[in-house]
């Protein structure tokens, strides 16, 4: 089981991101460093969210306590939902 972390970007978020963005990298980048987290980035064109995929639901709750984009406002909402990963087993 992995877990998809879904951002909904703001009205205003297109704005704040490159304000945040280094912090926001930061900590992606220890998270991932950390093993906790697979992969991750911005979706749409213009991007209207973000994808993000954990090893555990409590790391993905740990990242998003502390992530400038939802601490500042880059972000309007996110959800966490648990992922079945299909192929990860396939050969």
């Amino acid at each position: 089981m992995k877990y998809a972390l879904f951002y909904e970007l703001a009205a205003d978020g297109l704005a704040k991101v490159a304000e945040q963005l280094p912090g926001h990298q930061r900590r992606m980048a220890a998270f991932h460093a950390a093993g906790t987290l697979l992969m991750a980035g911005p979706y749409g064109a213009p991007p209207v969210g973000a994808l993000a995929i954990f090893t555990t639901r409590e790391a993905a709750e740990e990242f998003v306590k502390e992530d400038p984009f939802v601490v500042h406002g880059v972000v309007s909402t996110y959800t966490i939902h648990d992922w079945a990963e299909a192929l990860a087993n396939a050969h």
